[in-house]
């Protein structure tokens, strides 16, 4: 085998494997901490979002803001 067919086989392994890496649903978690109060229509809330490639993080945090009222 000469050495351009060796790279002929090195890139189309390569690029075989870059479409099977692309095609593989990396793992994610989802968090939901709901700490409001049922009958709150608006209540406060957080939320953020990680996604590093390999993995990825979602978190919600609400709850609910009690008004001093005088």
């Amino acid at each position: 085998m000469d050495q351009l067919n060796k790279r002929r086989i090195a890139l189309a392994a390569g690029g075989a494997s870059l479409l099977a890496l692309g095609a593989v649903v990396h793992p994610s978690a989802d968090i939901h901490i709901l700490t409001h109060e049922a009958t709150d229509s608006a209540p406060r809330k957080i939320q953020a979002a990680v996604d590093v490639g390999v993995m990825a993080v979602s978190v919600l945090y609400t709850w609910t803001e009690r008004t001093i009222r005088r």
